[in-house]
């Protein structure tokens, strides 16, 4: 009778948090602009982590980490990825950082110490409630393996190979065309006009 009535009254408990817990939430409103709390991030990466089957989490890369393949992942990596998680990682770009929850600095531990299977799983699958779309079915794996070498080399990415990959960056229409350029163009694709 005591497991039951310490259960009632832990059940009790947790309700009465969560009730709490979610008025704080509605006085204070949401916004994409807050960071996660503690709580989220936590169970965030539970249900990430519970989310990778176990097969996955023990692949080994099948591309080795030579220069080609590094510059491979960095390529791609700035085109692709660059957007949300910036060219060295960080999550610190205009749309990351209006992201909520935000990408996680690829440089640290929470990234780095997932296998090699877990984290092409990620990039192929993405992560619900989250900004991260999968991208298996645009992505060869051989493109989604580099990549996973390129994020383990993050953490020692040199200032120089962080200018090299701008380059490299999607430009917007503004970014590509001067004043009048398109109209230029325009004029002289179609003569006569």
């Amino acid at each position: 009778m005591r497991i039951l009535s310490f259960a009632l009254w832990l059940l009790v408990a947790i309700v009465i948090v969560a009730a709490a817990y979610g008025a704080i939430l509605i006085r204070h409103g949401f916004s994409t602009r807050d960071q996660p709390s503690g709580l989220e991030t936590a169970l965030a990466r539970v249900a990430r982590n519970l989310s990778i089957p176990a097969s996955a989490k023990g692949e080994k890369n099948p591309y080795p980490a030579t220069a080609q393949n590094l510059t491979d992942g960095m390529e791609h990596f700035a085109d692709h990825c660059a957007t949300c998680h910036a060219n060295d990682g960080s999550g610190d770009s205009e749309i990351g950082q209006n992201l909520y929850p935000k990408p996680p600095d690829m440089r640290q531990p929470e990234t780095q110490n997932l296998s090699d299977g877990e984290l092409f799983y990620i990039i192929n699958n993405g992560v619900r409630l989250t900004g991260m779309p999968g991208w298996g079915t645009s992505h060869e794996a051989e493109d989604t393996w580099k990549l996973v070498l390129f994020i383990r080399h993050l953490p020692q990415l040199s200032a120089e190979e962080k200018k090299n990959m701008e380059q490299f960056n999607p430009k917007s229409f503004d970014d590509d065309e001067q004043p009048g350029e398109h109209q230029e163009e325009h004029h002289h694709h179609h003569p006569g006009s």
